[in-house]
């Protein structure tokens, strides 16, 4: 089978999907575009996604498993632009859990934020099981507790968990959702970061609050077995990355302005 397909019939050899592939290894013949060297195919689906006449597929991002976009943008720019503004980190849950179909969105969305060179890479563990997450909570205290001296926070934390009972680990939310990659994959962290981005602002669209659990992963990122153990992570991965996910207990009314925008111009010189 051919790595790429042409239809005959559609291709009009007008060479946007020569002009538009990232690693260049299309080019344009008598027959239409053609792959060069197709090992260095990233996968992509750029050259299927842009055909204006759905003329061309390819094996490894076939036309059949494309949607039809029906028009861009989805939604105008003054209501992304609030909408993107009224994501807030969460830190008051209320305490049922999100259905594991709305979890499974979450990751699923995820999965379609942007990458270097579409390496991806980037699997989900979601914690369901709250006991876990006590679990989990007690052992990031011992672990600031073993390192006090660290991070002026740590005594706050401690002190507000053991005398008080207040969650500030995972600030009570029911589920958390953990990112992992390969150990010897590089862009790990960077792809999780992206990732998380996309379903923290989707969240939001189901009703769902997120927030980063910072503190969790310092803990993992110090290699702390207590804690990593919790969590069943395959030999060959390492967590890279935690999101708490939860139903508000409250809800946000008003848009909080940030610092001033920051810009610097190079221009050309006027004449």
């Amino acid at each position: 089978m051919d790595f790429i397909r042409i239809n005959q019939e559609k291709c009009t050899k007008c060479g946007i999907c020569v002009d538009i592939c990232p690693p260049r290894i299309l080019q344009m013949e008598k027959k239409g575009p053609r792959a060069t060297e197709i090992q260095a195919c990233i996968a992509c689906g750029h050259c299927v996604a842009i055909c204006p006449n759905a003329a061309i597929d390819n094996v490894k991002t076939p036309l059949s498993g494309q949607i039809d976009l029906a028009r861009l943008p989805v939604i105008d720019t003054e209501t992304a632009y609030h909408y993107m503004r009224s994501r807030r980190s969460i830190r008051c849950y209320r305490s049922e859990s999100i259905p594991r179909n709305q979890l499974l969105k979450l990751v699923d969305v995820a999965r379609f934020a942007p990458t270097a060179s579409n390496k991806q890479g980037i699997s989900y563990i979601i914690v369901e099981d709250r006991k876990i997450l006590k679990k989990a909570t007690e052992a990031v205290i011992q672990w600031m507790e073993e390192n006090q001296s660290n991070w002026w926070s740590f005594p706050i934390h401690i002190h507000a968990y053991r005398e008080q009972g207040i969650d500030g680990i995972f600030h009570s939310a029911p589920n958390l959702i953990i990112a992992t990659a390969p150990k010897d994959f590089k862009n790990g962290r960077e792809n999780t970061i992206l990732s998380f981005a996309y379903l923290e602002l989707f969240a939001n669209t189901l009703g769902i609050g997120s927030a980063w659990a910072g503190l969790f992963e310092m803990c993992a990122f110090s290699n702390y077995s207590p804690l990593l153990d919790l969590f069943k992570i395959p030999e060959n991965k390492s967590l890279t990355g935690a999101v708490m996910v939860g139903f508000p207990k409250y809800s946000f009314k008003r848009l909080v302005d940030r610092n001033p925008l920051n810009v610097t111009w190079l221009s050309c010189d006027e004449k």
